[in-house]
């Protein structure tokens, strides 16, 4: 039994860089983007190549398995083992040089693809192989795969692109790897010249051939190359410290070609045909892979097919020449990058996006990438057609059709024993088909633990004897990454599914796309860690939090991954209490960018807020849970008390501020925002009796007239606490123009009769019970009686009949329940949304009711978080569906009305939420109507209504916002506006950048010529 102190310990003594063994770094690396897990005994970050040496030394002499780790995402389970895992990510992620006139750069194993190209691009260069991936995936784990991409067909493999390799091999001995037997370890020549005749015909003549090992480059007609060969070893035969690369120059200009097929077997049969017109890429990808209006050429099928060129016409006549030899039903040629770009994130993203079925069953890696001779893909994929049937499995293929490579995930049942054994003999089956189409079981992501069994019915017996006497001659101590391509596991252990409950986890959320069940909605993950790119595009948010902190925990995925171990319970022992979940749970912005930007729908802000609500079950919580979590009611305490000019003055003194926010869990480096002295909805009710006593004035005159503002569709304008209390001017400006735009505004109503105990009765006073209260105009007064009986109000409790003394009524008002979620208050936020509804159940029995809210964060969660929370409560999917945003409402409700042109240039950042749930087609519609020229930035802000105001936070927050957003407004000119819709946003700008950020409602409400403008508010930051 391994001595696990006296293994850290030694390894601490020996190495520079980091020994973590505790259960949150083991947990971290249990998985890969495969089906399989290991759980490992702890997880060393080398700093250089002598930290990697010391390492193995201790290992070896303790008897430890040893696992390169790069990116984390392959897909056949090479990168998870039960010894120590070498991290490269941390530290040897470094170019260490580029040469452009040799076109060769040295990089280190840790070296993320993306990085690479960034710095060749400047010289018209670029590494050749790209998987979709490229944004995470690393050249040490592109190397021990021999990984593709969708350039191969051009460009060829990973091992096409290697010069030379530095390695230390399991015995310790740092090696430099090239062509002539450079670096060979003693015996391997000597075992290749006694089997020339079977190396010379034991292999598959394929353009993606990465089974087995490549001991057919060995040949001394093929150079004797051992670093080609040690390509594609899956870090069986040593570990990559650093390598040589060859760049290929990049064309100049490039088109896209998408050609649009019947389905995918007619795609397959003609990709072959266009070989001979030199593409750069054909990758095919069917219809169940795209989402509805994905803008692409009508069709079942599509071959995105790429040309280049030294301009941007000669790449567009190279693709109207393969429009033109391909029979397509369809076809588009898109030159624009940006068109180019949204197009190729539909085919990066097929590895997540196939993992849901159309009708949201899960599907799976397994046999994920075999390859054949691209003349016989249409046949093959008939026959695996066929074979999936005869199993009652369905799969969509997709993949690098012009090199017949084809990835599929698989319906498979790997829950239940019966399940699991059909997997096994599909994937027999399979095997002898491909092999029977003269094919490779892998065609780009390796063997690993997935088919490294099935190798026998590909090379026979004695070639996998081979493999093995070459991996003794390497590694004869069997130290690195065991049961791996030679002596493997079998295929069906090891499966990452087998250690999670098997009845569904009690939980607060609905999660109605995974049945109800949280341990399905955790398996969404499956690792391809898109959370991890280091730099958000335009379009993009997810992950913020990582990219500041470059740390796995903070991913999505590393999240996923430590809510998986948490419902095992092997390394994760604590359960609901876990403290490692808690902690990096903690730098979750609940930003919701992984809801939109994971390919498969993972949404940590929901699984945060379950998990932080039975964390703290019956337990105190964080200061920041109280002070922040209960805004809308201390912020109406302050309205109803009249104090916002008290607030403010105490706030204004430093000591009293540091002491208040030392109190209430604040970072201390924050300011607090201002309470507006008069809200939002007091501003309506004023307005409203101004307009009613001058109408009343003008009929008593004898002037007719309507009554100011009614006349068009009515529209419910939400209060939202942000609003309502701190941003007043906002609602005021939306009031404005929907009404310019004929629209009858209203508010939602404030009455209800209720009693309730006495707890729950102190909390409504605290949130403003009065007695004659307006209902929906603001204006009109409720009833008082006694002897009313109360019925069930909506959460299933009776209640005793009411009396005369304990009936009043109460001005309420309607939340989201948005601060309430995200501190995982959700028995709070339940009673708060189920009041909510009974206050707007008059409009929700109307059809045709529509609310417009303008905070994105609030219109976001009763989007999505009502609907979960409340899943009983039909009225819950009615206000849901009924949400809109101001943009939304202008476009839907008054289609004809022409916003005021303003012809100004714009910076800012789309919120997080409303890029994730909302969707901002309209904003930017109505932005182009005004004449509002300019893209928005990607990313969060930073703040994300209480992460950035949480002590601990400040470092992360300002991290986030000096990503993209600070940057691009501090270049604006003095005439740009800055937009910016979330209070969030505009309080982020203010403290950080000193710039007042603007709803597009005040800017549009500003441009209008036919009223005065509305002051803003005190309070507005």
């Amino acid at each position: 039994m391994t001595d696990l102190g006296g293994l850290r310990a030694e390894l601490d003594k020996a190495m520079a860089g980091e020994v973590a063994f505790d259960a949150t770094a083991r947990a971290l690396t249990t998985m890969d983007a495969s089906n399989y897990r290991r759980v490992p005994l702890g997880v060393v970050s080398p700093r250089d190549a002598d930290d990697v040496a010391a390492a193995l030394a201790v290992c070896r002499a303790h008897g430890v398995p040893v696992v390169a780790r790069g990116g984390g995402t392959s897909i056949a389970g090479q990168a998870t083992g039960t010894g120590v895992v070498l991290d490269f990510t941390r530290h040897m992620n470094r170019i260490v040089s580029l040469d452009p006139e040799a076109r060769t750069a040295v990089v280190q194993p840790g070296v993320v693809l993306d990085r690479l190209q960034d710095a060749a691009a400047p010289h018209g260069l670029r590494f050749g192989p790209d998987p979709s991936t490229h944004s995470r995936c690393t050249l040490g784990g592109m190397i021990g795969n021999n990984s593709c991409g969708s350039h191969s067909v051009a460009w060829g493999t990973t091992a096409d692109s290697v010069r030379e390799l530095s390695v230390i091999t399991g015995q310790g001995t740092p090696t430099l790897l090239g062509q002539g037997w450079a670096g060979a370890p003693d015996g391997l020549q000597a075992l290749v010249e006694s089997e020339l005749a079977r190396l010379r015909t034991g292999f598959p003549d394929l353009p993606r051939r990465i089974s087995g090992y490549a001991l057919d480059a060995l040949l001394p007609e093929k150079g004797a190359d051992v670093a080609r060969s040690f390509c594609g070893s899956e870090g069986t035969w040593g570990v990559l410290t650093e390598a040589v690369v060859r760049l290929v120059e990049a064309p100049r200009a490039r088109a896209l070609a998408v050609l649009a097929y019947a389905d995918e077997s007619a795609a397959a049969e003609a990709a072959a045909g266009l070989l001979p017109h030199r593409p750069l890429t054909v990758e095919g990808m069917a219809a169940d892979l795209v989402p509805a209006g994905a803008g692409l050429p009508r069709g079942g099928a599509w071959l995105f097919v790429e040309t280049g060129g030294a301009t941007e016409a000669e790449a567009r006549a190279r693709a109207d020449a393969i429009v033109r030899a391909a029979d397509v039903t369809d076809a588009v040629v898109v030159t624009d990058p940006a068109g180019q770009r949204a197009l190729w994130r539909l085919r990066e993203d097929a590895s997540g996006t196939a993992t849901r079925m159309l009708d949201g069953s899960e599907a799976w890696p397994g046999w994920e990438d075999c390859a054949v001779p691209p003349v016989r893909l249409g046949a093959y994929l008939r026959d695996s057609r066929r074979l999936l049937a005869e199993h009652g499995l369905r799969g969509t293929p997709y993949g690098h059709f012009g090199d017949g490579c084809i990835h599929v995930r698989i319906d498979f049942d790997l829950m239940t024993t019966e399940g699991v054994a059909r997997f096994r003999r599909f994937s027999e089956e399979i095997a002898a088909l491909v092999v029977a189409h003269g094919g490779s079981l892998s065609g780009e992501h390796g063997d690993g633990q997935a088919r490294a069994e099935l190798l026998p019915a590909m090379y026979g017996a004695e070639m996998v004897g081979l493999f093995e006497r070459a991996k003794g001659i390497w590694d004869p101590d069997d130290l690195l990454n065991p049961g791996m391509l030679v002596r493997p596991h079998r295929l069906d252990e090891n499966l990452r599914f087998a250690v999670l409950p098997r009845k569904p986890v009690d939980v607060a959320f609905g999660y109605p796309a995974d049945g109800g069940d949280f341990s399905a909605a955790v398996r969404r993950c499956v690792g391809v860690a898109k959370c991890r790119t280091t730099e958000a595009s335009s379009g993009s948010v997810m992950c913020p939090s990582f990219r500041a902190t470059g740390e796995e925990e903070h991913s999505t995925r590393g999240r996923a991954r430590l809510l998986h171990e948490m419902l095992a319970g092997e390394v994760v022992t604590d359960g609901w209490r876990s403290t490692e979940v808690r902690d990096a749970l903690d730098l979750c912005l609940s930003c919701k960018g992984c809801k939109s930007d994971c390919p498969v729908g993972v949404d940590m802000a929901t699984y945060k807020a379950e998990f932080l609500h039975h964390h703290y079950e019956g337990r105190r919580r964080p200061a920041a849970h109280y002070a922040m979590g209960w805004l809308p009611v201390w912020l109406l305490l302050v309205a109803r008390t009249r104090t916002a000019w008290l607030v403010n003055s105490l706030a204004s003194v430093r000591p009293v501020a540091a002491v208040a926010k030392r109190l209430g869990g604040i970072a201390p480096e924050r300011e607090i925002p201002r309470v507006a002295r008069e809200t939002f909805s007091g501003w309506w009710r004023r307005r409203f009796k101004e307009r009613a006593r001058a109408f009343v004035r003008d009929a008593r005159r004898g002037q007719q007239g309507a009554f100011p503002g009614l006349g068009g569709d009515a529209v419910v304008v939400w209060p939202d606490t942000f609003t309502e209390y701190l941003s007043p001017s906002v609602g005021k400006a939306a009031v404005r123009v929907l009404e310019a735009a004929g629209l009858t505004v209203l508010l939602p109503p404030t009455i209800r009769m209720r009693f309730g105990p006495a707890l729950e009765r102190l909390a409504e006073l605290a949130e403003g019970a009065s007695d004659g209260a307006p209902v929906g105009d603001g204006v009109s007064h409720g009833p008082i009686g006694e002897g009313v009986s109360h019925g069930p109000i909506g959460d299933g409790v009776p209640q005793r009949p009411i009396a005369f003394n304990t009936l009043l009524s109460r001005r309420q008002r309607v939340c989201c329940g948005l601060t309430y979620v995200s501190t995982g208050q959700l028995d709070r936020a339940r009673a708060v949304l189920r009041r909510t509804l009974d206050l707007m159940e008059p409009y929700l029995l109307m059809d045709d009711t529509s609310v417009v809210v303008l905070e994105p964060s609030c219109a976001a969660a009763l989007r999505t978080d009502l609907p979960e929370l409340l899943h009983d409560d039909p009225r819950a999917a009615r206000l849901a569906a009924a949400v809109l945003t101001f943009a939304e409402a202008l476009e839907r409700l008054a289609p004809g009305w022409t916003p005021p042109r303003l012809d100004r240039p714009v910076v800012g950042q789309t919120h997080c939420h409303q890029h994730a749930v909302l969707g901002d087609a309209a904003d930017r519609r109505l932005r182009e109507a005004a004449g509002l020229t300019g893209t928005l930035a990607g990313g969060c802000c930073g703040l994300a209504g209480n992460f950035g105001f949480e002590k601990g936070h400040y470092e992360v927050s300002t991290a986030c916002a000096e990503e993209q957003l600070l940057p691009a407004v501090r270049a604006a000119t003095d005439d740009t506006v800055i937009l910016a819709d979330g209070f969030s946003c505009r309080t982020q700008l203010e403290q950080l950048a000193g710039r007042r950020g603007r709803h597009l409602a005040e800017v549009l409400a500003e441009a209008l010529t036919d009223a005065p403008s509305e002051t803003p508010a005190e309070g507005h930051p």
